[in-house]
């Protein structure tokens, strides 16, 4: 077995899904629909937030930030999947590999803060509503998105600099259609106990910690709910969290999947599964649950489509 390190590593093989030719088509046809519904159903929510002075508000900025980043996400890992099934080209360079784990990272961790900052901001609305406009102003909401683009860029810096000591052997084929880092790591050939160790300890905690910051916040919602005497006014304030929890409840289930998974299940493949429902899913259905749910927001859809529609109308003429 010959080993080469970071600087004659030239690639890495991404072997996908199957490699079963005849389902080749289906699985790019699939990717394909599921990328260009993410893309087009999250720039039309940044569209509609932008476009409606009624959605200007702190909870409307971190969605449009959030749809900002499912999109950045989708397309750190979907489009050199789709290049890789329609060439019958898996490889993917050493650096590209090392970049696409940090860009992964780093949005993943950012959607992780970004949820817990929507979650803040639910608690002060519900909680706080009187102090609400004093608390979330604009300079917090941009300091608060600033501190979580900075965490989440360390954290992934710190495990693609962590990933720049490993060696590998020659033709090294990672099952799995991106570059996930647990899956990097467990094919060097050089002692990777300390990115272990960054992956369970740092990882872990990057991520419990927000998840804390959600349950809090939504313990402290729920009691003063429950708190209001009339049941019109508890459905109001629970609709306000409706699409928020769906959101929540999507992105850490998925993502606790992909954790037993790694963790239990020994095979590789097998934890592709729920890698593709966690990196996937997510940033496609996230617009379609605000959109749904959100009688502000699809307001502000309808009149979006229905403004280009007159335009495109009137331009006929």
């Amino acid at each position: 077995m010959k080993f080469t390190n970071q600087s004659v590593m030239s690639e890495f093989l991404l072997l996908g899904l199957t490699d079963d030719p005849e389902l080749q088509p289906l699985i790019f046809s699939l990717f394909l629909s599921m990328y260009l519904i993410t893309v087009l159903g999250n720039l039309l929510i940044i569209l509609a937030v932008s476009s409606d002075p009624h959605l200007h508000t702190p909870m409307y900025f971190f969605l449009s930030i959030l749809s900002f980043n499912d999109i950045c996400l989708s397309s750190t890992t979907a489009p050199k999947m789709l290049v890789n099934i329609h060439t019958q080209d898996q490889s993917i360079t050493y650096a590209g590999c090392l970049a696409q784990t940090c860009l992964t990272l780093t949005f993943c961790g950012l959607e992780n803060c970004l949820l817990a900052v929507m979650a803040y901001d639910r608690y002060v609305a519900i909680c706080h509503p009187l102090r609400y406009s004093a608390i979330m102003h604009p300079g917090l909401c941009v300091l608060l998105v600033l501190c979580s683009l900075l965490t989440s860029t360390g954290h992934a810096l710190l495990h693609s600099l962590m990933a720049l000591r490993l060696s590998f052997g020659r033709d090294v084929e990672i099952p799995h259609f991106f570059c996930e880092l647990a899956q990097v790591i467990k094919l060097a050939y050089s002692d990777t106990l300390i990115n272990n160790l960054l992956v369970y300890l740092v990882g872990v905690t990057f991520f419990a910690v927000p998840l804390s910051g959600v349950i809090f916040s939504y313990i402290q919602i729920v009691s003063s709910i429950l708190r209001i005497s009339s049941m019109g006014g508890r459905s109001k304030a629970f609709s306000t969290c409706g699409s928020h929890l769906s959101v929540l409840s999507l992105f850490y289930g998925t993502g606790f999947g992909v954790y037993l998974s790694s963790a239990i299940i020994d095979a590789s493949i097998k934890n592709v599964v729920p890698s593709v429902l966690y990196m996937v899913v997510p940033p496609m259905m996230n617009p379609l649950i605000y959109s749904l749910r959100n009688v502000e927001m699809k307001a502000a859809l309808r009149t979006l489509i229905i403004g280009w529609s007159s335009l495109k109308r009137s331009s006929q003429f």
